[in-house]
């Protein structure tokens, strides 16, 4: 076992240059693997310190019991409680303080004219508390608000809009209020609280503007006295509150806020850069195997000399796999370093682009460290594993043989096995998209496909280089007819080599043919649904943002241009002890501006006990028109609803529809998400537009777009998303290329005395240097072809998945532009993979390359 050691670590010292691509494909990947679970780690104790911060003062919050929470949503909306409960809590024994938390939507507009933040974080308003411990922020600058129109803003919120105590501004409510900046407020010592702005109000103001009617709060702050732990102030307070109205103590308040965030924010995240990670090593995979099967091929009369002087199998198969475990040890080490780094990167970035991260230090856990390490290298050894064991399987008599090379290629018993899997793919994909809708089918048919692919690789990189290399013998003449001769030497070895970019370049194009698909939908869904002209709405995308004024749909139909204005606003209620959003609107308006499909019944007199339906809800609830539904609300009221209308499309009105009035004794803050136009026959687009531009201007300014334009603005967060997901392919494809380089770098090796015999007939370095780059597009182009294939696939089993398991219609699109960006981006990466190993080439001596054995 020691001289297997030995033999090992004299080896790599020899060869040390043939696992750099090896130890860089681990140290990438263990890097973005540790990176993603240092910054889960960071956010986490982030989110905890920020929402600890925030109730920092609070020993106990008195709010509503019971909570509604409809479908995509981890954190229900509660009823608000009455202020006149002040005085009850106050005589309590053991409180020292109490205060209303006022909280409700409010976007400021900074001195630019411009909204300041609503793409992601929250923009918040609510009362100043004047308790200094009960209020999570603190007064830097200036002073509190003592007077209608007074407030304070947070600091970090005022430098992104350029504003200073004594300006004026408008604060969206979402009904525009001006308001006069009299101080500055921070955060536990910060700017802010993450990426999100606060305004605080006077108390009479925020119950004008962030409430229903005055006497009510989201909740009401306590503090305790001296001696009085939280869990006994609970306990003090629970006797005296009515029913319906619960305390907590101040911990449990903000350990639900960091449960919320983890639960519909960070753990998507962070299983969102997980699966890259994985995508990363699942490359990866694929380079140090080949690597790994290249060496073994090549050192085959080494090994056989160890046999025939007396090595046994097992001491030269854990000869491999000690030097695939000190590659493995040190790459995923250095990993670990690099993940720090990454983590560190993620931190100032993020934030830059507007994410809600809180600051704070790097929390480096032992599981982020460990699990890395060991994944590496298990990924490493796992992937040395079958060449060490061929390596062991080397005949003493081998070591009269010339150097073997792996030339393996296509088999009956691989393209029988691959045909199979093949032929299982498409069998559990139909049936998981059309027959029989299931994501688990659909899912096994993709990692089939996957694998199929694989499988396959090397039955059809013959044909497939043949076809592709066609070209390059009539333009390249002899250097492109070699080029094509060496990437068909070994079918194996070329389709090892092109599945790692495969793989790349398949999730690249599955993500862009998925994008492309959804803004395809946005556009059939605007299509379809909304028969309008133009639309006013808030930012599509993030949590941020006010709403729109429910007066500035009736104010914009007023003008002579207009024929219909209907505003979307939303509720929540509980329909069969389920939580639904309900649409609020204008029901007769509803249905000359938007498309709902067959009709049956009217939705002429909903009036303040009426309801209108989808097929899809009156079904699952068994309704039917003239039937009743009963409904309840926040407040705790329970109401009975006569279904008048059952309507068949839902896109953009919603499942429920009420009126305004049946909603009015209900609500809380109130807003419409989109306000919808129609213009009166001979009115232009251009100057109806205009018209509800100059009205808009008056409630805050909120975005104007004609139809195709609201179109495309919904789907820009698309946009975004695949912007980002190319980001971390790049690291996949990056490995991907790594492995070419590689593999040509071993070919080169591999192919001395061959390469100085062209030289020695007359070959220039030119030549050498075009043959090799041609022969790296080769195998880049087998890669991209495939990669496009299986992702335009995949993307097709992720459209149909999605379509059916939601209660939409996807419609499934392929971007040919965008594809073809990507097949030349791959062959022009290809290209760059083939530039070292081409130098190299290039710049060996033709005697010695001659006299190599």
């Amino acid at each position: 076992m020691n001289a297997s050691v030995r033999i090992s670590v004299a080896s790599l010292r020899a060869h040390k240059r043939r696992f750099a691509g090896t130890f860089l494909a681990v140290l990438l990947g263990v890097s973005f693997l540790a990176g993603t679970l240092v910054m889960g780690d960071t956010l986490r104790a982030g989110f905890d310190t920020m929402f600890g911060n925030a109730t920092k003062g609070t020993d106990a919050v008195v709010r509503s019991a019971d909570a509604i929470t409809t479908p995509g949503e981890s954190q229900g909306v509660r009823r608000p409680v009455s202020t006149g409960l002040l005085r009850t809590i106050e005589q309590t024994p053991g409180v020292a303080a109490a205060a209303p938390d006022i909280q409700g939507a409010g976007q400021l507009v900074g001195s630019n004219g411009k909204p300041i933040g609503g793409q992601g974080p929250p923009t918040l308003a609510g009362n100043w508390i004047e308790d200094p411990q009960l209020n999570a922020y603190r007064l830097a600058e200036g002073r509190a608000p003592s007077k209608s129109g007074e407030v304070v803003v947070n600091r970090g919120a005022a430098k992104k809009g350029d504003l200073k105590i004594g300006d004026a501004t408008t604060l969206r409510t979402p009904d525009p209020v001006k308001v006069t900046i009299v101080g500055l407020a921070t955060f536990g010592g910060e700017d802010g609280m993450a990426q999100v702005t606060f305004t605080g109000m006077t108390q009479a103001d925020a119950e004008k503007y962030l409430t229903a009617k005055p006497g009510e709060a989201a909740g009401i702050r306590v503090r305790a006295g001296p001696g009085v732990g939280q869990q006994q102030l609970v306990s003090d307070l629970t006797p005296v509150l009515p029913k319906g109205v619960e305390a907590i103590t101040g911990q449990e308040s903000a350990q639900e806020n960091t449960d919320m965030i983890s639960s519909q924010f960070l753990t998507v995240f962070t299983t969102f850069l997980l699966v890259f990670s994985g995508i990363a090593l699942l490359v990866a995979t694929f380079s140090i195997h080949n690597t790994f099967a290249i060496v073994v091929a090549q050192r085959t009369r080494e090994n056989a000399l160890l046999r025939a002087l007396g090595a046994s199998r097992r001491q030269v198969t854990v000869s491999a796999l000690v030097e695939a475990s000190v590659v493995a040890v040190t790459a995923s080490a250095a990993g670990l370093a690099g993940g720090i780094g990454v983590a560190a990167g993620l931190q100032a970035l993020f934030p830059a682009i507007g994410f809600p991260f809180p600051e704070g230090n790097l929390v480096i856990s032992g599981l982020s460290m460990l699990l890395p390490l060991a994944v590496g290298v298990v990924v490493c050894l796992g992937s040395a594993l079958l060449p060490a064991v061929r390596a062991g399987r080397t005949a003493p008599l081998a070591a009269l043989r010339e150097t073997a090379v792996d030339r393996s290629g296509a088999s009956r018993g691989r393209a029988i096995v691959g045909g199979g899997l093949a032929a299982l793919a498409v069998g559990s994909t139909l049936t998981g998209v059309l027959a029989n809708p299931s994501l688990w089918l659909a899912g096994l048919g993709a990692v089939l496909a996957l694998a199929a692919f694989v499988v396959l690789g090397p039955v059809a990189s013959s044909t497939a280089v043949r076809v592709l290399g066609g070209p390059l013998d009539r333009l390249r003449g002899v250097t492109g007819g070699l080029a094509r001769r060496n990437a068909l030497r070994s079918p194996k070895r070329t389709a090892a080599t092109a599945s790692a970019l495969m793989i790349g370049v398949a999730v690249v194009s599955l993500f862009t043919v998925f994008g492309a698909s959804l803004k395809a939908t946005m556009d059939q869904t605007v299509s379809r649904s909304f028969a309008g002209d133009v639309a006013v709405s808030t930012p599509s995308f993030g949590a941020g943002g006010s709403g729109l004024s429910p007066k500035l749909a009736p104010a914009i139909a007023r003008q002579p241009s207009v024929e219909n204005a209907v505003g979307l606003g939303r509720g929540v209620a509980e329909v069969d002890g389920e939580g639904r959003a309900l649409t609020v609107t204008d029901p007769l308006a509803l249905g000359k501006v938007f498309d709902l499909g067959d009709v049956q019944g009217s939705l002429n007199n909903l009036g303040t006990n009426g309801i209108a339906i989808t097929e899809k809800e009156a079904d699952k609830q068994r309704l039917r028109t003239g039937d009743t539904a009963q409904l309840a609300f926040t407040d705790g009221e329970k109401q009975n609803f006569i279904v008048r209308a059952v309507y068949g499309q839902s896109e953009l009105a919603g499942d429920y529809v009420i009126t305004r009035a049946a909603w009015a004794p209900h609500r809380t803050q109130d807003s419409d998400t989109l306000v919808a136009v129609s213009f009166k026959d001979g009115v232009s687009t251009a100057d109806g537009k205009a018209a509800v531009q100059k009205v808009a201007e008056q409630y805050g300014n909120p975005q104007v777009q004609t139809r195709d334009a609201y179109a495309q603005s919904s789907a820009g967060g698309i946009d975004m998303m695949l912007t980002l997901v190319y980001a971390l392919l790049a690291l996949a494809v990056l490995i991907a290329l790594l492995g070419i380089a590689n593999t040509l770098t071993l070919a080169i090796h591999e192919r001395t005395r061959e390469l100085g015999l062209l030289r020695a007939v007359g070959q220039t370095r030119a030549q050498l240097r075009a043959m090799v780059r041609w022969e790296s597009v080769l195998v880049a182009a087998f890669g991209t072809a495939g990669g496009l294939a299986l992702g335009a696939f995949l993307g097709w089993v992720l459209v149909k998945a999605s379509d059916g398991a939601s209660d939409s219609a996807f419609a499934f699109a392929v971007p040919p532009a965008q594809l073809v960006v990507v097949a030349l981006v791959s062959l022009a990466a290809g290209a760059l993979a083939g530039l070292r190993p081409a130098r190299r080439a290039a710049r060996l001596d033709v005697l010695r390359a001659i006299a190599t054995e």
